[in-house]
């Protein structure tokens, strides 16, 4: 049975309300961020605050189009909305502007479009569209293989483009995949991976080989039952040993000075606060400047004297933090946890398996920008230069973080009928 009703009742408006309060949120911040005695007006469509309304009322005419496409359209035009974004994707590396040593960007006079906002909505459909179809099985390898080319296919041209920060959004979808079915373990091999490249970055790689070689002997003396599997430690012994060589040559032969610097800076190897630790240096001191109740609405020191970098962009937190204090960090973050979690509850409300997963797509996004954009403002993940979604100035991420959510919204309201 299809039911059918008026769409206006079955919208999620709590969503929407979270939405509606982060963007509003971000653009009083924005404010804030810039504010200048010569430009006093909140409407001034010179400063980037004025320009983000322009980019707020054009998000809501998006939104508009979208509640009015049949949801049909998403799911049908899943593969060629995809195909359209790869071949923006490309050309972007052939004709693009190259803006702070990142070639990602169209130009056309003032109005500049990033193209790999977008590849996050079309990636999401198209992972989507794969894994509801029919016979599609987790546990199969093509499965694995198809699924994690329509992820990393995007995250390798932004690549191209030296926009590392934006292709390392597109791996949070493998959470996608572990919800419809990958193996557990797998993921226990992805923390352990991501331990021995942390620790390769701190130790000597021969002492950490040789730490490893007393634990497989351990493992193999300790355990009866694995001596029979001796095989198998050696060979994880051998590829363990050579994942922490590889780490090593690629830290010092593949990595340019300055990101080097900055992870050394980051894992506590180097001091460097007037280079490549300046920016996280200034940050926290925004931030902590702020004490429980902040300096008060514009009256932000470090944000006002240019001391915080892309205050108004990657590094918005901090001015959250400054003049807003504890009180409006928590605020902020609780309802960025209160969107994450109101997500997972529509997607696992939804009677159609694209739309479940889809959901769970969105979800993964908003949590990966929402948690790497504030560890990096506060030092516990490295500066990658990846906006907070809603919240940071931006007329193309704010675009592509509306159409991803307003896309989920529609199918929700539709979420009785199959599609």
């Amino acid at each position: 049975m299809r039911i059918r009703a008026n769409i206006y009742q079955n919208i999620d408006w709590i969503t929407i309300l979270f939405y509606f309060l982060l963007v509003l949120i971000g653009w009083i911040n924005i404010y804030a961020a810039v504010y200048n005695e010569e430009h006093r007006s909140i409407l001034d469509m010179t400063q980037n605050y004025g320009k983000q309304l322009i980019w707020i009322s054009t998000s809501v005419i998006l939104i508009l189009i979208i509640m009015m496409v049949d949801a049909k359209f998403f799911s049908t035009f899943s593969y060629i909305i995809y195909f359209l974004v790869i071949l923006m994707l490309v050309a972007v590396l052939l004709v693009g502007k190259e803006i702070a040593g990142s070639r990602s960007w169209f130009q056309a006079g003032s109005f500049s479009l990033q193209p790999s906002e977008f590849a996050k909505f079309a990636t999401c459909l198209a992972l989507a569209k794969y894994l509801s179809t029919i016979n599609v099985d987790m546990s199969k390898f093509k499965t694995k293989f198809v699924s994690t080319f329509i992820i990393i296919f995007p995250a390798l041209l932004i690549l191209l483009q030296h926009d590392t920060g934006s292709a390392l959004v597109f791996f949070s979808l493998i959470l996608v995949l572990f919800r419809e079915g990958l193996s557990g373990s797998l993921l226990m091999i992805g923390v352990v991976i991501a331990i021995l490249f942390i620790l390769a970055l701190l130790i000597n790689k021969f002492i950490l080989i040789g730490v490893l070689a007393i634990i497989a002997v351990m493992v193999y003396l300790l355990n009866r039952d694995v001596r029979k599997k001796l095989i198998w430690i050696i060979g994880a012994f051998i590829m363990a040993s050579a994942y922490i060589y590889s780490v090593n040559y690629a830290f010092e032969n593949v990595l340019e000075p300055h990101q080097k610097k900055r992870i050394n800076v980051l894992i506590g190897k180097e001091k460097d606060i007037r280079g490549a630790g300046y920016n996280i240096h200034q940050s926290k001191i925004a931030i902590g400047s702020g004490g429980f109740t902040g300096k008060g609405f514009l009256k932000g020191t470090q944000t006002k004297f240019d001391f915080v970098p892309e205050q108004s962009t990657d590094f918005i937190f901090c001015t959250v933090g400054e003049e807003w204090g504890y009180i409006g960090s928590f605020i902020l973050i609780i309802l960025f946890v209160g969107l994450l979690i109101r997500l997972i509850f529509l997607a696992e409300r939804q009677r159609s398996k694209f739309s479940r997963i889809y959901g769970y797509c969105v979800a993964s996004i908003l949590f990966f920008h929402f948690a790497v954009n504030i560890g990096m403002t506060i030092g516990l993940f490295p500066v990658i230069g990846i906006p907070l979604p809603f919240i940071s100035y931006g007329g193309s991420s704010l675009w592509g973080f509306t159409i991803l959510l307003f896309i989920f919204i529609k199918l929700d309201s539709i979420r009785l009928e199959l599609l």
